[in-house]
């Protein structure tokens, strides 16, 4: 897995707990977890490009997305092995660097695409028999965080991440 340069992440069930909100007012409120998010900003931050590829449209998604840096984002997606192949072709890296995580039968043709596939705990079970990871962790409670940990530990980076925090302020 050290020869990872794209993560590609569902969002509904993966960074989320796959549960939706609404307000009275009809607006869509979801919660991500503060962990994934520090695994993504630092994934980010040592050259892995982070990619969100989900089948519905939300402006919490976008706002999430803007807070952690991450510049593409692609909602309302029917085909996300497209937006995988324009993706390749824009970075001009092959699948056989990226990985997908995701956790729905939607998500097994973007898996079957890249070389590595991961999943939260509690993904369907037809698409655990499709994974390289399957977390400890559901969806939406640091599934994500623990999968690009197990990435940037196998590219060697995530010791000199911890190392980086531990050493502020001495």
């Amino acid at each position: 897995m050290d020869d990872i340069r794209v993560i590609a992440l569902d969002v509904d069930g993966t960074l989320t707990d796959g549960k939706l909100f609404y307000s009275s007012t009809g607006e869509e409120i979801k919660a991500f977890n503060v962990k994934d998010g520090l695994a993504i900003a630092q994934a980010i931050k040592v050259g892995i490009e982070i990619i969100l590829i989900t089948g519905r449209s939300s402006d919490a998604v976008s706002k999430r997305a803007q807070e952690l840096g991450i510049s593409r984002v692609f909602q309302g997606i029917h085909s996300k092995v497209s937006v995988l192949n324009q993706i390749s072709d824009e970075l001009n890296i092959e699948l056989k660097n990226f990985m997908f995580v995701g956790d729905d039968i939607n998500d097994i043709d973007a898996m079957k695409a890249c070389k590595y596939s991961a999943c939260p705990k509690d993904a369907a079970k037809e698409v655990r028999e499709y994974v390289n990871i399957v977390s400890q962790f559901n969806g939406g409670e640091g599934a994500v965080r623990e999968i690009i940990v197990s990435v940037l530990e196998a590219s060697g980076k995530w010791g000199n991440i911890v190392t980086n925090y531990a050493s502020r302020g001495q």
